[in-house]
C-alpha cells in the first residue's frame, strides 16, 4: 500500500517534460531528433482545404493574410538506430499523438526558415560558382590585361 502511494506522489510531482513518443515508421523503434522543428505555412487556399478548412473560409484567410502558420505540423530530422541513417519527416501532432511520414519535396516549399536547395535566387551564377571553388583555382575566371 505504501509503495503505491509513493509511486502516485512521484508521478504527480514530476516537473520534467516527458519524451516525445515518435517512432520509426519502418522499424517501430524510438527515433532521436537531430534538428530543430521547421514550422509549415499555407499560402494557398487549397493547402488549407486539404486540412479540413472550408473553401470560402480558406479563401478569406488567404486574402486577409499572406501566409497562415499550420499548427501541429512541422518538418524535422530524426536518427533511427536500426536504419542507421538520418531521415527528414513530416510530423503531425494531434491530441498528444505524433504521426510521422516521409517529407515530400513539395512540403519543403511550405517550411519556414529552410534554405532554398537551389540557392538564393538573387545571387549570380558567377558568385555561386566562386563560392564553391577551393583554393586559388577560381583565378582563371579573371583575365588580366597587361
Amino acid at each position: 500500500m505504501r509503495e503505491v502511494e509513493l509511486q502516485r506522489r512521484c508521478d504527480k510531482n514530476r516537473k520534467r517534460s516527458k519524451r516525445r513518443t515518435i517512432y520509426c515508421p519502418v522499424h517501430g523503434c524510438y527515433i532521436h531528433s537531430i534538428s530543430q522543428k521547421y514550422a509549415l505555412f499555407a499560402d494557398q487556399a487549397g493547402q488549407l482545404q486539404e486540412r479540413g478548412v472550408g473553401r470560402e473560409e480558406a479563401q478569406i484567410l488567404i486574402a486577409s493574410k499572406t501566409a497562415i502558420t499550420l499548427k501541429g505540423e512541422w518538418l524535422e530530422a530524426f536518427w533511427c538506430d536500426l536504419c542507421q541513417e538520418t531521415k527528414w519527416y513530416h510530423v503531425t501532432k494531434r491530441d498528444r499523438i505524433y504521426e510521422v511520414t516521409n517529407a515530400p519535396r513539395e512540403l519543403w516549399q511550405q517550411a519556414i526558415g529552410v534554405m532554398n536547395p537551389s540557392g538564393n535566387p538573387t545571387v549570380s551564377e558567377f558568385t555561386r560558382r566562386q563560392s564553391r571553388m577551393v583554393g586559388d583555382r577560381g583565378i582563371k575566371d579573371f583575365r588580366f590585361v597587361g
